[in-house]
This record gives C-alpha cells, structure tokens and sequence, in this order.
C-alpha cells in the first residue's frame, strides 16, 4: 500500500499555511515515486521523510529573511557529506563531513533535478540529521 501524502496530521500541520501545501504534495510524491519505501513523520515543526533513516524534511521554518523568501514557502532540509555553495541553498555545518543544508522552495517547478539529485545524495549518505 503506498504511503499517504495528504492525512490528517499533514493538514492540521498546514493550518493557517495552505498556500505551502501544494509545494509540500509535489515534494512528497517526487520522493515517494523515487523511494516507495519512504515513510512519512508529521512531527510538530517538521515533516520527516525517512526510509531507514530520515533523509530529507519539510518545514514552515524561515531560514532566509523575508525579502528574500517567496510567499508561500517551504524549506526542505538535508544533509550532505560537503558544504553545497549553490545560491539556492544555505549550509550549516554540524561536524566534521556532514553539512545540513536549506533549500527554500516557493514553486512546484524549485524541486527540479538539481534539487532532487541533493535529495538522492542526502538519501544514499543513510545518515540521520
């Protein structure tokens, strides 16, 4: 049975923040037809992708100023084995060789190849962040 993209907790997380909720839907159904196997963990600030280990997770969390955000947004967080100086991203070093890093999405279109082969990268590390 596949994963459910659209349940009860993923709506009340959304609440007050509908405008975000398509972006999460395209999100949630590129991951799930890469990784069938992903679960989905609505948690109180995040919503976890994880499939034996979390690997990627989307939030509400403005991790860029206001004027440089779109409205809506969503901020998809992963992580990588090396900081990514891409412009679409903003890296937070946690230790040694592992690096968390902050997309902020304001479109369908953002999570495009790029987007996804960081989300791949951060799949195949198999590290909880």
């Amino acid at each position: 049975m596949p994963t459910p993209i659209l349940t009860p907790d993923v709506l009340f997380f959304f609440d007050g923040h509908t405008g975000a909720l398509p972006l999460y839907e395209a999100l949630a159904e590129q991951l799930l037809s890469a990784y069938p196997s992903t679960q989905i963990r609505v948690k109180k600030t995040q919503i976890g992708f994880y499939d034996g280990h979390l690997y990627c997770c989307a939030s509400l969390t403005p991790v860029r100023r206001r004027a440089e955000r779109p409205e809506p947004f969503l901020t998809v967080t992963f992580s990588l084995d090396a900081p990514n100086p891409s412009p679409r991203l903003v890296c937070v070093p946690v230790r040694p060789n592992r690096f968390t890093h902050h997309a902020v999405i304001g479109a369908a279109l953002d999570i495009d190849s790029e987007l996804m082969a960081w989300l791949h990268a951060s799949h195949d590390l198999g590290w909880h962040f």
